[in-house]
Protein backbone atom coordinates (compact mmCIF):
# COMPACT_ATOMS: atom_id res chain seq x y z
CA UNK A 1 0.00 0.00 0.00
CA UNK A 2 2.72 2.80 0.66
CA UNK A 3 4.63 1.71 -2.17
CA UNK A 4 1.65 2.65 -4.32
CA UNK A 5 0.80 5.42 -2.10
CA UNK A 6 4.47 6.78 -2.97
CA UNK A 7 4.03 5.63 -6.89
CA UNK A 8 0.80 8.26 -6.92
CA UNK A 9 3.02 10.91 -4.99
CA UNK A 10 0.24 10.09 -2.29
CA UNK A 11 2.99 10.29 0.14
CA UNK A 12 4.62 13.29 -1.49
CA UNK A 13 2.33 15.69 -1.89
CA UNK A 14 -0.62 14.80 0.74
CA UNK A 15 -0.79 15.88 4.37
CA UNK A 16 -2.80 13.83 7.11
CA UNK A 17 -5.63 16.58 7.33
CA UNK A 18 -6.26 15.67 3.44
CA UNK A 19 -5.91 11.80 4.03
CA UNK A 20 -8.25 11.83 6.66
CA UNK A 21 -10.78 13.42 5.06
CA UNK A 22 -10.48 10.93 2.61
CA UNK A 23 -10.97 8.10 4.67
CA UNK A 24 -14.54 9.70 6.21
CA UNK A 25 -15.42 9.64 2.52
CA UNK A 26 -14.37 6.22 2.18
CA UNK A 27 -16.02 5.05 5.52
CA UNK A 28 -19.40 7.22 4.20
CA UNK A 29 -19.16 5.00 0.86
CA UNK A 30 -19.04 2.02 3.45
CA UNK A 31 -22.11 3.10 5.03
CA UNK A 32 -23.77 2.94 2.16
CA UNK A 33 -22.76 -0.15 1.00
CA UNK A 34 -24.04 -1.60 3.96
CA UNK A 35 -27.31 0.32 4.16
CA UNK A 36 -28.28 -1.31 0.81
CA UNK A 37 -26.78 -4.47 1.94
CA UNK A 38 -24.19 -4.81 -1.21
CA UNK A 39 -21.86 -7.22 0.11
CA UNK A 40 -19.24 -6.89 -3.04
CA UNK A 41 -19.23 -2.96 -2.35
CA UNK A 42 -18.72 -3.98 0.96
CA UNK A 43 -15.46 -5.34 1.05
CA UNK A 44 -14.29 -2.84 -1.61
CA UNK A 45 -15.01 0.35 0.63
CA UNK A 46 -13.52 -1.85 3.97
CA UNK A 47 -10.49 -2.09 1.85
CA UNK A 48 -10.42 1.11 0.71
CA UNK A 49 -10.73 2.86 4.33
CA UNK A 50 -8.09 0.28 5.51
CA UNK A 51 -6.18 1.90 2.56
CA UNK A 52 -6.62 5.29 3.86
CA UNK A 53 -5.88 4.64 7.38
CA UNK A 54 -2.50 3.23 6.41
CA UNK A 55 -1.34 5.81 4.25
CA UNK A 56 -2.86 8.29 7.36
CA UNK A 57 -0.38 6.20 9.70
CA UNK A 58 2.82 6.75 7.74
CA UNK A 59 1.52 10.74 6.72
CA UNK A 60 1.76 10.73 10.76
CA UNK A 61 4.86 8.89 11.42
CA UNK A 62 2.63 5.98 13.09
CA UNK A 63 2.64 2.11 12.65
CA UNK A 64 -0.96 1.56 12.71
CA UNK A 65 -0.77 -2.02 14.19
CA UNK A 66 0.96 0.00 17.51
CA UNK A 67 -1.62 2.79 16.95
CA UNK A 68 -4.29 -0.74 17.49
CA UNK A 69 -2.93 -1.95 20.09
CA UNK A 70 -2.64 0.95 22.14
CA UNK A 71 -6.34 1.45 21.53
CA UNK A 72 -7.38 -1.79 22.58
CA UNK A 73 -5.01 -1.09 25.69
CA UNK A 74 -7.21 1.43 26.63
CA UNK A 75 -10.81 -0.10 25.99
CA UNK A 76 -9.99 -3.74 27.02
CA UNK A 77 -11.37 -3.66 30.16
CA UNK A 78 -14.09 -0.72 29.63
CA UNK A 79 -17.03 -1.47 31.10
CA UNK A 80 -20.33 -0.36 29.58
CA UNK A 81 -24.05 -1.85 27.84
CA UNK A 82 -25.83 -2.49 24.81
CA UNK A 83 -28.40 0.08 23.68
CA UNK A 84 -29.52 0.01 20.57
CA UNK A 85 -27.12 -2.09 18.79
CA UNK A 86 -24.49 0.33 20.39
CA UNK A 87 -21.57 -0.10 22.83
CA UNK A 88 -22.53 2.81 25.50
CA UNK A 89 -18.98 3.07 28.54
CA UNK A 90 -19.52 3.64 31.39
CA UNK A 91 -18.80 6.94 32.55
Amino acid sequence: VLDWAADKGILAKSDAKTQCLKSMSEAGELCDAIAVRDRVKTIDALGDVLVTLIILAELENLDLVWCLEEAYGVIQARTGRMENGIFVKDA
